[in-house]
């Protein structure tokens, strides 16, 4: 049998939806472009991919989606509950009924469930295999490591249990296989320009800068969407539209990271797994905030730019661009600008941008020979949740260990995400030791007001905000101390608390 090669690119135009889906060229022009893929699946006839959550965290719901990556040519595994079809105009998307045709054996990620024992009641088995076709052609899962974890983290089952999944996942990840799947990945389609409006609802993609940042001046009102993990949710959740939506999807200027000098820039729209491969080495400090951001398919659709715009108090990156001292740029009709992220968060969920403005860039400076640097995240899990409190620390030190220069930042301590100053004067001149960390807590204590809330007591939060210091002292004094272990083992042994009486709980 001869192999099947990949279905032609659709024949685009700006004012009319359309995509593929397995392989086949879908046209919903009666379908508001804000519907979910999810919907628009079912509603088709399309059952295979389930409906869990419907908040992107089940992974019932899982597709795979044609793309470029920081890897190479990948498919993309996400979920489709929170995904808008106007995103997909002019690419390529495959479900579980596309895996196999008339005549051919059972995909390998299908065939590897199958011999692994992998499903039982069967619900979440669809997006558990269309996360395993991920793996199967993603380069970098070829060899055992944290990425394999990783890659089924948003994955959930309740009969089977992972480890028949894990050896499924085992048997395929980074296979490659020479199949009509690997030829559709040698030049996945990017999403194009579209400009429609159905039902009352326009849903501009346009993809240029310049013709963005004029369609921002001409209806500042418009909502900016770009990964939709978090507006997803509104639409799923709270049934919202929108008047006007402005989607940055198709800007190939807005995506990627690359070096400047010293400097990391980064596209608004770079997706935030694209971000945690290429900081993996150069700013450990974020990557390790990315490895335990969320589950791969929000990373694969969240980008960075609406991650900060997002301006949560409990945002994940903020903290970090705060402590690295890292500057946003903005893009208006009239020109750019460079805000520092020290000046960007302006309150809650609002940042300094101008209703007139996109943010187009992230520059973080790389670190230098005696930076040390670290971020901690504190949840009720340690992945695929809210931070409680999120922390980011910089310092520089001098030959005989005395703190040059600090930078401490927090999230989930206020209304928005915060240096705090005081603490960083108390550090300043001093050995970083116990003696000067005591001193900055006692200075975080008399600066933050933190809230309390079904996360956290304030009184919780000020302990934990504490001992991430503390965790940050004893991480460098402790060769070997695993990324992020400090954050977790603070939640737990007394002994590390700065306030509590040795062998209390914080």
């Amino acid at each position: 049998m001869t192999t099947p090669t990949a279905a032609a690119p659709p024949s685009l135009s700006a004012d009319a939806l359309c995509f593929t889906l397995n392989g086949e060229l879908e046209r919903p022009q009666s379908w508001a472009p804000t519907t979910t893929l999810l919907s628009y699946l079912r509603a088709t006839g399309r059952t295979g991919s389930k409906e869990g959550c419907a908040e992107g965290d089940c992974g019932a719901c899982a597709v795979a989606i044609a793309d470029n990556s920081a890897e190479g040519p990948i498919f993309r595994a996400t979920n489709s509950c929170i995904l808008l079809l106007g995103s997909l105009h002019g690419r390529a998307v495959l479900t579980v009924e596309g895996l196999t045709q008339a005549g051919e054996a059972a995909h390998p990620a299908q065939a590897a469930m199958v011999a692994a024992l992998g499903s039982q009641c069967g619900y979440c088995t669809p997006g558990f295999v269309m996360s395993l076709v991920e793996a199967t052609y993603r380069p970098t899962l070829a060899a055992p490591g944290w990425r394999r974890e990783d890659q089924l983290a948003g994955n959930l089952c309740r009969c089977t249990g992972y480890r028949p999944i894990r050896e499924a996942l085992d048997a395929v990840a980074g296979s490659r296989p020479a199949d009509r799947f690997a030829a559709a990945l040698c030049s996945p389609a990017p999403a194009a320009a579209l400009h429609v409006v159905r039902d009352g609802e326009r849903f501009d993609q346009p993809a240029t800068l310049d013709e963005a940042l004029a369609l921002r001046a001409a209806d500042p009102a418009a909502r900016v969407v770009a990964g939709a993990t978090d507006l997803g949710l509104e639409v799923t959740l709270k049934g919202r539209r929108w008047p006007a939506l402005l989607s940055l999807e198709a800007i190939a200027a807005l995506r990627g990271a690359w070096v400047e000098g010293q400097t990391l820039v980064v596209g608004a729209t770079t997706r935030l797994a694209d971000l945690e491969d290429a900081t993996e080495h150069s700013i450990p400090a974020l990557h390790r905030m990315l490895r335990y951001f969320g589950a791969r398919a929000i990373k694969s659709r969240g980008t960075i730019g609406g991650n900060l715009c997002t301006a949560s108090p409990i945002g994940d990156l903020a903290p970090v661009m705060l402590a690295l001292g890292a500057e946003l740029v903005a893009a208006r009709v009239s020109g750019t600008r460079s805000i520092p992220a020290d000046d960007f968060w302006t309150g809650y969920r609002s940042t300094a941008l101008t209703p007139d403005e996109l943010l187009t860039h992230i520059r973080v400076p790389l670190p230098g020979p005696r930076a040390h640097q670290a971020a901690f995240k504190l949840s009720r899990r340690r992945e695929l949740d809210i931070s409680t409190v999120a922390a980011a620390f910089h310092l520089e030190l001098d030959a005989s260990g005395r703190v040059e220069r600090a930078r401490l930042a927090y999230g989930g301590m206020g209304p928005r995400p915060l240096r705090a100053r005081g603490a960083e004067d108390a550090l300043v001149g001093a050995t970083f030791d116990e003696s000067s960390v005591r001193a900055a807590a006692a200075a975080l204590e008399a600066e933050l007001r933190p809230l309390s809330d079904h996360r956290g007591s304030a009184s919780y939060r000020m302990r934990v905000a504490k001992n991430l210091l503390l965790g940050f002292l004893l991480e460098r004094q402790k060769d070997g101390l695993r990324a992020g272990a400090a954050a977790l083992d603070l939640r737990h042994t007394g002994t590390l608390a700065l306030d509590a009486a040795p062998g209390a709980r914080p």
